[in-house]
């Protein structure tokens, strides 16, 4: 699409500028003169009527592009099967299941009693003809989001006997959840209500205690557990558990065998799990004392404790791909740990789930996800995988005795897909494939290519095109990366991405240093004093792609939320000629000023990842990528920037500073647009409909940039 003269170009906002020094613990100082713009109660009307200003800028700017983008949201949602439902489980004499009706955002959480001829398939049946006969709801989250901007349900739990519901709520987006309670038999609500929570819940034995985490009010880190008893007062809850380490962040949960409750807390490098009977939770006792440079996760079933780890073996070496140990049911150190699946550095382990037969683990190699069997018999089988790019891992296993286990399986060209597998007899069956109206998966091929990146390294990357693709120089590319924390960013089927690839985009994943794609190394390879190298990566890809002829040089979109908009602003920065447009969905683009400031949610906890700049190599460092600190005068490519005013992760104010400073310098005549969601917070508006108009609105844009209006 071409650019309108300059003459007819809208004029976007100018944010006032007002001296301000930002000081760091050693004495170096920053100034930063839009750091007004932050306002922790959103309520300062100079603020808040900015970001109106540059919301109603955007609206200027797209409204040439309103035809395209009502289309590309006619497209996606086409593509939804409204009233779909998810693949039913068991647990405890009930299926459980959500689903959702035609026409609404929410889903509805329900469950239908186990008996003669009910299974997941015939529920599924029942469900698709509308056929809810059975059926007791436990949430209609639209009835429950009724008149509001903003709803979440975190999570929710049915009491062992089945008959208390305990569910977490939140209806402004900033992640501080409400618990409320419901007794299932009489549809009576519970009068106690508790604030303040994490969406993390779990029930003791005796059907009347609670279990929950509790936020600090003002970082938002989960710092308490508490125990609350149906009937009494919860300014009465008992305190269980105290962190005093503000780098850990908090989780509860119920062992396998459902014997333990359990508490773990974790940082980005160590981690420590306390454990006590479900039936007299009174007592936790710690697993394994913490100690920096050593994580572990644990479950427990058949009387021992199968623990992951990364603690190093009696040679010394720390197993850097995690390995497998076990654990006596009293366990207090890890003395008393036994090895039991080596280390191995071409095989990172991910995750593992214990059944009565056999351990299901879920492991990386090459870049791709596989699921390893380990029998009684010491004997292993691996779960087949029919693409060259695909994403694998377990699905819901409710029931350890079950012999069959549930995987999930899709790749960028093929829905979402459950599977059933008999580890005794080897049969598998289809439980569930995504249905996507007007979705042929023949018409579109994925691939698997490797880019060799500045220093030599080798970066996978997932590519996904219309089949009839030409790779010739001339196509327009979209290319997506995350490349922090250490979460791998695999190739799963995205409904809203064949609006791309039926208009000529070559869609690709770049699986950059940062995430753990190719294993632990991989992510501690782009973290700390290392973190240039994901920036370098995804350029190098971008380079890659286009010299290989999967895109030409001026038809190159790039697109990152969270810290991959980090990315987004640090890449802007390095390597603006070779974007036409970027998406950055609420980026963590001042990452200085916020990892100096304690008070910030998650700060005290990403030390571990980004470097704690009251060091000074740390905040020398930073200061080398952080993107609102490396803006300059050159030509920056079109950039679609979002946020949420109620973002308790990245705060709006980071995204507001970053445009703002941009507009002051920025030497390129290519459109920069702030849109602000006014009732959401980190995940965007909370309704399915409503994410898929935000998603609509910058497709638009992007494919205007690239010049692609319309289907070929």
């Amino acid at each position: 699409m071409p650019n309108a003269p300059a003459s007819a170009a809208p004029t976007p906002p100018d944010a006032a500028r007002k001296p301000h020094t930002v000081k760091a613990p050693f004495g170096a100082t920053r100034e930063d003169d839009y750091f007004w713009l932050r306002d922790d109660d959103r309520k300062d009307p100079a603020v808040l009527a900015y970001l109106e200003a540059e919301n109603a800028y955007t609206d200027t700017v797209m409204a040439p592009l309103k035809p395209l983008q009502e289309k590309l949201y006619g497209e996606i949602v086409g593509r939804i099967k409204q009233d779909d439902s998810s693949v039913p489980y068991r647990e405890r004499g009930w299926w459980y299941y959500s689903r959702f009706e035609t026409g609404k955002d929410y889903p509805v959480h329900a469950r239908r009693r186990d008996g003669a001829g009910i299974d997941a398939l015939s529920i599924q049946a029942a469900n698709a003809r509308g056929d809810f006969a059975g059926e007791q709801v436990l949430l209609d989250v639209n009835a429950l989001a009724a008149d509001k901007g903003y709803f979440s349900v975190g999570d929710y739990a049915v009491s062992q006997d089945n008959r208390i519901l305990a569910w977490a709520d939140d209806d402004i987006g900033r992640r501080q959840y409400t618990i409320r309670f419901r007794d299932l038999e009489t549809g009576q609500a519970f009068a106690e209500t508790i604030e303040g929570v994490s969406p993390n819940i779990v029930w003791a034995d005796d059907n009347r205690t609670l279990f929950y985490v509790e936020n600090d009010p003002e970082t938002l880190l989960t710092v308490r557990v508490k125990k609350h008893v149906l009937g009494t007062p919860v300014a009465q809850d008992a305190l269980v558990y105290e962190e005093d380490d503000d780098s850990f962040y908090m989780g509860i949960g119920r062992s396998r065998d459902d014997r333990f409750i359990t508490i773990g807390v974790e940082s980005t490098v160590s981690s420590e799990l306390r454990y006590a009977p479900a039936a007299d939770p009174r007592a936790f006792t710690v697993l394994a004392p913490r100690q920096r440079d050593v994580e572990y996760d644990a479950d427990h079933l058949d009387g021992r404790w199968v623990i992951r780890t990364n603690a190093p073996g009696a040679d010394g070496k720390a197993a850097t791909n995690f390995k497998l140990v076990t654990a006596p049911s009293d366990a207090t150190s890890r003395a008393q740990w036994t090895d039991w699946l080596a280390h191995d550095p071409a095989v990172f382990l991910e995750d593992v789930e214990l059944f009565d037969g056999f351990t299901a683990v879920a492991e990386r190699s090459g870049g791709l996800e596989r699921l390893r069997l380990l029998k009684p018999d010491g004997s292993q089988q691996y779960v087949d995988a029919d693409e060259p790019a695909y994403s694998m891992g377990l699905s819901v296993n409710a029931e350890p005795e079950s012999p069959w286990l549930r995987y999930s399986y899709t790749s960028l060209a093929t829905p979402a897909t459950t599977y059933e597998l008999n580890v005794a007899t080897g049969e598998r069956r289809l439980l569930k494939q995504q249905p996507v109206p007007g979705y042929d998966p023949a018409q579109y091929v994925t691939e698997r290519v490797w880019i060799t990146a500045r220093d030599g390294v080798k970066v996978p990357v997932s590519l996904v095109y219309r089949k009839g693709f030409v790779k010739d120089g001339t196509a327009p590319l979209f290319q997506y990366a995350y490349g922090s924390y250490g979460i791998s960013m695999d190739p799963g089927f995205n409904g809203p991405v064949v609006s791309l690839l039926d208009r000529g985009v070559v869609y690709a994943i770049a699986h950059i240093r940062g995430g753990q794609e190719m294993g632990r190394q991989w992510y501690e390879d782009g973290k700390l004093l290392n973190k240039q190298n994901t920036f370098n990566d995804f350029i190098d890809v971008t380079r890659g792609l286009v010299q290989q002829g999967y895109a030409a040089p001026g038809r190159v979109a790039a697109s990152g939320g969270s810290a991959g908009g980090l990315l987004m602003g640090a890449v802007a920065n390095q390597s603006p000629q070779d974007y036409r447009v970027m998406v950055a969905q609420v980026p963590f683009v001042d990452v200085v000023t916020t990892m100096l400031d304690a008070s910030i949610p998650l700060t005290t906890n990403e030390y571990d990842e980004w470097g704690n700049p009251e060091q000074k190599p740390f905040y020398d460092y930073m200061l080398t990528y952080s993107p609102y600190d490396n803006v300059k005068a050159q030509d920056y490519p079109a950039l679609f920037v979002g946020t949420g005013l109620w973002d308790s992760q990245v705060q709006y104010w980071e995204p507001a500073k970053w445009v703002a400073r941009l507009r002051d310098v920025n030497t390129g005549s290519l459109p920069v647009v702030f849109r602000t969601n006014m009732e959401a917070g980190h995940g965007g508006k909370s309704g399915r409909f409503q994410r898929f108009r935000e998603q609509a609105e910058y497709y638009a844009f992007v494919l205007g940039q690239l010049g692609v209006a319309d289907k070929p």
